[in-house]
């Protein structure tokens, strides 16, 4: 029998929130999620065949809690499916209330196994649940689908489309050979915040805002960041590092006033401490790097540390912390936001045992605090919805006291 986060908050392994230096406090309660959804493996650590099914999920790379108690939003990305609860789930395996994107929780398939169409999905893989608003990365339909008001069932299409000029299209930059403002391609990440939609369009290697949620189809964004201006795609920009540029770009946080982008690709977080205005604004610093100019994992080192990344592809603001999935390492750690600069020291760490760890499931079998390839992470309340792609499973795990 389980018992409750309170009755395991009085126990002997809480772990105090200040700790000597360069050793690392628990992001999360150390004793692991309180919810496991979708988990695949069987007690001995072997996978079993992942069918499609209301309590099943195939690499998921989103969750998000659009309030503590629910709805909660996952993107079954293998599946090619939105999994919905509408109430938080309490309870290890849970299956969803409806699906989006499948004719029933059986099917599978890019695009229902059809076209293109306003409530399919090919390969979703970010989605954001703020504001009344739901937005999700349809990657590789290469779109952004939006709901005007949260959908309370499955027959509730979006409304709003962008990136194409309308729901029935599914190509990379529209099907042309340049980027435009109302272009996207391989788009993994989303947000929404005071008022604006913030996507991480990764295969253009850029990020776009619009300063207000589209109520149009195709509508064009307002800002670029990581290339200087609406028509180019190039790699860093074209300068092979620097503050402008980026690789990879996944995903984005908003906090204190503050942007911050998981630039994947070039192993770090791109920090602006004022919200940036112009086309291309160079950020402030860089997490996980040096400097700008230093794009390796791991900073060249095969072993991770407090101050190194490994393909972070996800971030989330918590309270006075920041939070990032870094992913290649299967770890979360997590920053004081007051004390950030550039390639300080993260001090917070959950699914590795020190900061020079790193390996799938700690290189053994999934448990309950344990992360293998966790490509989403969001907030609410005082949990993270955790996408912990590698072991096929959502999780709701509560911030450490």
């Amino acid at each position: 029998m389980r018992v409750s986060l309170a009755q395991r908050r009085q126990g002997p392994g809480s772990t105090p929130r200040v700790l000597a230096r360069g050793k690392p406090a628990k992001l999360l309660d150390p004793d692991g999620a309180r919810v496991i959804l979708g988990a695949s493996v069987e007690a001995a650590g072997v996978d079993k065949p992942v069918a499609p099914g209301p309590a099943s999920m195939f690499g998921p790379r989103g969750a998000c809690l659009a309030a503590p108690a629910g709805p909660l939003f996952v993107c079954d990305t293998g599946h090619h499916r939105l999994l919905v609860w509408r109430r938080a789930p309490v309870d290890d395996g849970a299956p969803a209330d409806y699906v989006i994107g499948q004719l029933d929780f059986s099917r599978e398939g890019r695009n229902a196994r059809g076209e293109v169409g306003q409530t399919t999905f090919n390969v979703p893989t970010g989605v954001a649940a703020a504001e009344g608003v739901l937005a999700v990365a349809d990657a590789w339909n290469h779109r952004v689908l939006i709901w005007h008001g949260l959908p309370d069932a499955a027959s509730r299409a979006p409304d709003v489309v962008v990136g194409q000029a309308d729901f029935g299209h599914g190509l990379a930059n529209r099907g042309g050979d340049h980027t435009r403002a109302d272009t996207l391609n391989w788009c993994c990440g989303v947000a929404v915040v005071g008022g604006r939609l913030i996507v991480a369009d990764t295969g253009n290697r850029r990020v776009l805002v619009w300063n207000e949620i589209p109520h149009a189809n195709g509508a064009p964004a307002d800002l670029v960041l990581g290339q200087r201006d609406f028509f180019s795609r190039d790699e860093n920009s074209g300068e092979g590092g620097g503050p402008r540029g980026m690789r990879r770009p996944h995903d984005i946080a908003v906090a204190g006033g503050a942007l911050f982008v998981a630039d994947a690709g070039d192993n770090r977080v791109m920090a602006w401490r004022t919200w940036p205005r112009a086309n291309g604004a160079p950020c402030d610093f860089v997490l996980g790097q040096a400097d700008a100019f230093r794009l390796d994992h791991n900073r060249s080192a095969y072993l991770p540390s407090a101050r190194s990344m490994n393909m972070p592809c996800a971030i989330c603001a918590h309270g006075t912390q920041l939070i990032v999935a870094d992913t290649a390492n299967s770890r979360l750690i997590g920053f004081e936001r007051r004390a950030l600069a550039v390639g300080v020291d993260a001090t917070l760490l959950a699914g590795q045992p020190n900061f020079e760890a790193k390996g799938d499931n700690r290189w053994s079998a999934p448990a309950r605090d344990s992360l293998c390839w966790p490509y989403g992470v969001a907030a609410s309340g005082g949990a993270l919805a955790i996408a912990d792609s590698g072991n096929n499973r959502v999780l709701l795990w509560d911030v450490a006291p």
